[in-house]
């Protein structure tokens, strides 16, 4: 199967999902693999909570996706999650602060 690509905002991000539920077809039901690429496209390469480089290569069973309702409600609940850590919230702080040396 081939990939499905979604545009999305996310925090004034414009990011781009891009999907293949049918990653691996070696495995089948609860096995199943899918793939998920997310991209930060305007920022280009801004760094997100699930990369540093903007850019996400993932693979993960594909009824753990169906469980969220799909790719998109995935990534934006993996983004929301992460969003949380310590590390993300020092980047926030930091790219509000700027730096000045």
């Amino acid at each position: 199967m081939a990939y499905s690509s979604h545009i999305i905002t996310w925090q004034a991000i414009e990011l781009e999902i891009r999907y293949n539920p049918s990653y691996s077809t070696m495995l089948e039901g609860d096995q199943a693999m899918a793939h998920i690429e997310v991209l930060s496209l305007k920022p280009e390469r801004q760094p997100l909570p699930i990369t540093e480089t903007g850019y996400k290569s993932h693979f993960i069973h594909r009824n753990t996706v169906d469980s969220y309702g799909g790719a998109i409600a995935f990534v934006i609940a993996w983004l929301k999650h992460e969003a949380k850590s310590s590390i993300w919230q020092a980047y926030q702080e930091k790219s509000r602060q700027g730096e000045l040396f």
